[in-house]
């Protein structure tokens, strides 16, 4: 039902029936308003925003990415500007100003208000990633001894300048947060109470110097759509809300992933990544594997002598160092994910290297079973001549592969938990990084077996 009538605003754009799609934009959410102008091309897209009207090119204006922010912020004029900037959620507009060079956030400051100008300053003076530069600053805060019938008309008065009123909060004549009461509630009591008579004195609160992944933790636990920020004095300052938190959780997630590929974390979205920044991103982890990989070349020349009198060795070389990095990046992407939603910590390492060491064993000999029979079975129906000594070398293969594939897990299991006990991120070790680490010592675990086994015949 949706789509039809978004593709028509779509044709009006194109076609500049202009006048037209003012008409239908407003029967349209912002968000939806914001996905087409997002695409059409920059001069179309700059003459249908400055033909909506004030409130709805605010609403929409907040929808766009970074990059068509900036777009129609140039083609503004300063009226233009100042108005668009000044009704801006706090929030919203501090995640421009954070995203932005300082001399530009310099000169959009000049467009605000002195209140807001003050605002905009205060938020961006908290710690990048902290509560503080993603709270709004709207919020409803009542008087313990306020009725309810009070309450319902501040309500109706102030309400319009909050991001989300289905809570509202109590708080001291010196602002500290006592309590908070959802909207439904303030109907469900007689008018002449007083919301002192229906607290109860619990609520769950951020302070505004936790991190925003921490806030993440919080509306999960707590299934809140909202939730209130106070200093270290207790004093509220300000609203987290749940949209906000989604966009945290997933440019987190996002720069996670990209950097577990060996990526980067890119600075746009790929479709909007220039070429050269995107090759830039992804030369250096590509360099940093490559010459870790020469280190698999060095390993295979000091075994040349062992390679030259059982050439066969050489056969599954790629069988087995493909399994000890396919089982290491396998270890290292559920412990890096099981870390990031809070389930292990620093104390569990032990429990997951026995865990991890266990899990290595069973995968090993497995694949080490079918690596077996799999000689076996060529050797019997003659595809392949193995030589007089197949079966000690079905065994080699059979240990190396148990041998590797335990090495794969447990070094893709602790690699992460290194990385965090010494602050760094986990997701640092990439999938190709554990790859390329198993692929090198994968070989001397090999060729150590193969000497073990093979003494005195092939070796």
């Amino acid at each position: 039902m949706r789509r039809q009538p978004l593709k028509q605003i779509r044709k009006f754009i194109k076609n500049f029936d202009l006048n037209l799609f003012t008409r239908q934009a407003g029967n349209f959410h912002a968000a939806d308003v914001a996905d087409v102008l997002e695409s059409v091309d920059e001069t179309n897209r700059a003459q249908a925003f400055h033909k909506l009207d004030a409130d709805k090119a605010v609403g929409v204006f907040e929808y766009l990415d970074l990059e068509n922010q900036v777009g129609l912020l140039n083609s503004m004029s300063d009226v233009e500007k100042a108005s668009v900037l000044n009704s801006m959620s706090p929030d919203d507009r501090t995640a421009l100003f954070s995203r932005l060079p300082g001399l530009q956030v310099t000169n959009l400051m000049s467009y605000l208000t002195e209140e807001e100008r003050k605002e905009a300053h205060d938020l961006l003076g908290y710690p990048e990633n902290s509560v503080g530069r993603i709270m709004n600053t709207h919020f409803i805060c009542l008087s313990p001894d306020m009725t309810i019938a009070e309450a319902n008309d501040f309500i109706m008065q102030k309400g319009i300048d909050s991001e989300s009123i289905n809570v509202v909060y109590v708080s001291e004549a010196n602002g500290k947060l006592i309590d908070d009461i959802p909207l439904r509630r303030l109907f469900l009591h007689q008018r002449n109470k007083s919301i002192r008579d229906i607290m109860d004195n619990s609520f769950i609160s951020l302070n505004v110097n936790d991190s925003s992944d921490f806030a993440v933790q919080m509306f999960k636990q707590y299934d809140r759509v909202a939730l209130p920020v106070i200093n270290n004095e207790g004093i509220i300052v300000g609203v987290v809300t749940v949209d906000d938190v989604l966009d945290v959780a997933e440019r987190r997630d996002t720069a996670e992933i990209q950097r577990f590929g060996g990526v980067e974390e890119l600075d746009y979205p790929y479709v909007k990544t220039p070429l050269f920044s995107l090759v830039m991103k992804r030369a250096g982890w590509l360099i940093i594997l490559f010459l870790g990989e020469m280190l698999t070349a060095t390993a295979m020349g000091y075994f040349d002598q062992e390679i030259s009198k059982a050439v066969v060795l050489a056969l599954f070389i790629p069988l087995i160092i493909s399994s000890g990095g396919n089982s290491g990046s396998q270890a290292a992407t559920l412990i890096i994910r099981a870390m990031a939603l809070k389930e292990l910590s620093l104390r569990d390492w032990w429990y997951v290297m026995k865990r991890e060491m266990l899990s290595g064993l069973s995968l090993g000999i497995v694949l080490g079973s079918i690596g077996l029979l799999r000689i076996t079975i060529w050797q019997a129906l003659h595809w392949y001549d193995y030589g007089p000594h197949w079966w000690l070398v079905a065994i080699t293969i059979f240990f190396s592969l148990i041998g590797i594939v335990m090495w794969g897990t447990l070094s893709g299991s602790m690699i992460p938990i290194i990385l965090k006990r010494f602050k760094l991120d986990p997701a640092a070790s990439s999938a190709p990084f554990v790859a390329t680490l198993v692929d090198v010592t994968g070989l001397v675990i090999y060729f150590s077996i193969a000497a073990i086994i093979l003494r005195g015949t092939l070796l």
